[in-house]
């Protein structure tokens, strides 16, 4: 059986973010940060060409949208895209909520895009998110129908063990279920465990990991077969519960990236050494591309081209 994962690289560019979410290791205040700069981000992309990496990954903290900069920020998002389609990459975007203008115009750089819905209890909100406005669910659930609206493949999912209900993964994942239904875009759901980092201010919460192939299950009921159940292998410490998670369902492990942005204190293990790890189990590791088969028409000529070079580049 085949487990996949995307060959990525992740490009910030910035890591300034008006939410304070506390249990985050990425964000810095606004106003203290250097923005990527074009220039910066096409020496790295020269770099990575011909090293198998295929997405590259534009995860950015939030700009408020009231601010002046906010049009600048778009800006550099959409012309690091560009720039990554004309170097040969596949982009995917996570910058937070957008407005659905905003979406539309990010969509003609990406071949996908993502957020995550992370959770839908109130007590949530009335906790770790209470001083992240854009974290609010309606907002969440309203970029993922404008998704659906814009026909963009797109990647969501939750983040266990910062405070919410066990009950509320069912609720969460009904909800994608329901809104994926609808539109048919949604390519994975991400099963994210909050893992403690050295840069956060969160203590006391956390996610009993040996729970995870339960919650993958549980998702396997709930969402529509089409649906790929993902999870971040760098975050689960055991190899025996890694292939635990596969077997309850898992069938995805992500971008595969040199350094977690999000998680900077864990690692992905080496590639030939995690795919030796499911070859033990019977799994082959293959790599895909950030778009799935089945949603490509969704998207335009030009990226659809582009698309076709990778596949050529990713099976050679």
């Amino acid at each position: 059986m085949q487990i996949t994962y995307s060959p990525a690289y992740t490009i910030v560019p910035t890591y300034e973010c008006f939410n304070r979410c506390s249990y985050c290791n990425f964000r810095v205040d606004p106003g203290v940060d250097n923005w990527m700069t074009l220039d910066r981000a096409a020496a790295i992309l020269t770099d990575l060409q011909g090293t198998g990496i295929c997405e590259i990954l534009i995860l950015s903290g939030e700009v408020h949208p009231q601010s002046s900069r906010r049009k600048a920020w778009l800006d550099r998002i959409y012309d690091l895209c560009n720039l990554a389609l004309d170097l040969g990459f596949l982009p995917h975007t996570n910058a937070g909520p957008l407005s659905l203008v905003e979406m539309e115009k990010l969509a003609q750089v990406n071949v996908s895009m993502g957020l995550m819905l992370e959770s839908l209890d109130p007590a949530v909100i009335e906790g770790v998110h209470r001083h992240a406005p854009s974290k609010l669910p309606a907002i969440r659930l309203e970029q993922l129908n404008w998704a659906g609206e814009l026909k963009i493949p797109f990647t969501t999912g939750l983040l266990l063990g910062i405070g919410e209900s066990e009950s509320d993964w069912k609720i969460s994942l009904q909800a994608i279920a329901d809104i994926h239904t609808r539109w048919g875009h949604i390519q994975e759901v991400i099963l994210q465990p909050y893992s403690p980092g050295s840069q956060e201010s969160l203590a006391g919460l956390g996610f009993d990991i040996l729970k995870l192939p339960e919650v993958i299950q549980l998702a396997k009921q709930i969402l529509p077969a089409d649906i790929t159940i993902q999870i971040p292998p760098n975050l689960i410490p055991n190899p025996d519960l890694l292939l635990a998670c596969l077997a309850a369902g898992a069938r995805d492990l992500g971008g595969i990236v040199p350094k977690d942005e999000v998680n900077p204190d864990y690692h992905h293990l080496q590639l030939a050494n995690l795919s030796a790890l499911l070859a033990s189990a019977g799994y082959e590791l293959q790599p895909r591309l950030p778009v799935y088969p089945s949603r490509e028409h969704y998207l335009s000529d030009r990226l659809q081209a582009k698309i076709q070079h990778q596949r050529q580049s990713i099976r050679a």
